[in-house]
C-alpha cells in the first residue's frame, strides 16, 4: 500500500468511496444524497491536505487534514477518513490513521481531535483507542443514524506533542 498526496486524477475513485460512505448514513454527517461538487468541496477544497491510499493503482482509501479551529485553536488538527467497502478489515484505515498522525506532527500540529465519532462506529472507536485517542466528551443523540435513529457521538482527542 502506498499513501501519497491526492491528485486530480484520483477524484473518480475518491468520489465512489465517498458516495458509498455518505449513502450508508452511519458514520459521516453528510447527507446521503450529497452531490459530487459538495463532496469535492468537503473532501478536497476545504481541507489543507488530502491523501490517498493506493493498492494496485487503485485508490482504496483517503483522509483529509485541516485546522480544527482557526486562530488560537489552529494548533489542533481535525481529520476525516474513508475506506473502500472492499478493503475494510485489511489495515487501510490503520495505515491512513498512522500516516495522518505522523503528517500532523511533521506539519506542526500539537493535537488531533475528532468532533463527531458516531458511537455505533465500533471499528473506528477501536482504532482510535488503539492509537491512543481518548473520548473527551459525549454528545447525546448528536447523530441521526440512517438505520438506528438518533445516537450519541463522541469527541475524541490525542495530544501529539
Amino acid at each position: 500500500m502506498q499513501i501519497r498526496e491526492y491528485s486530480d486524477g484520483d477524484w473518480n475513485d475518491v468520489w465512489e468511496i465517498l458516495k458509498s460512505v455518505f449513502q450508508a448514513g452511519d458514520t459521516f454527517p453528510n447527507l446521503p444524497d450529497t452531490n459530487e461538487q459538495e463532496a469535492w468541496n468537503y473532501w478536497v477544497k476545504q481541507p489543507k491536505y488530502t491523501f490517498v491510499a493506493i493498492v494496485d493503482k487503485t485508490v482504496v482509501g483517503s483522509y483529509h487534514l485541516m485546522d480544527n479551529q482557526s486562530g488560537l485553536g489552529s494548533h489542533v488538527a481535525n481529520a476525516g477518513y474513508i475506506v473502500s467497502p472492499n478493503y475494510r478489515g485489511f489495515g487501510v484505515g490503520y495505515n491512513l490513521a498512522q500516516h495522518s498522525i505522523d503528517y500532523a506532527v511533521d506539519t506542526g500540529y500539537l493535537a488531533l481531535q475528532f468532533n463527531l465519532v458516531v458511537s455505533t462506529n465500533k471499528a473506528s472507536i477501536a482504532l482510535w483507542d488503539k492509537l491512543g485517542f481518548q473520548i473527551v466528551g459525549t454528545l447525546p443523540k448528536a447523530f441521526k443514524h440512517k438505520q438506528k435513529g438518533f445516537v450519541d457521538a463522541y469527541v475524541m482527542f490525542k495530544w501529539l506533542a
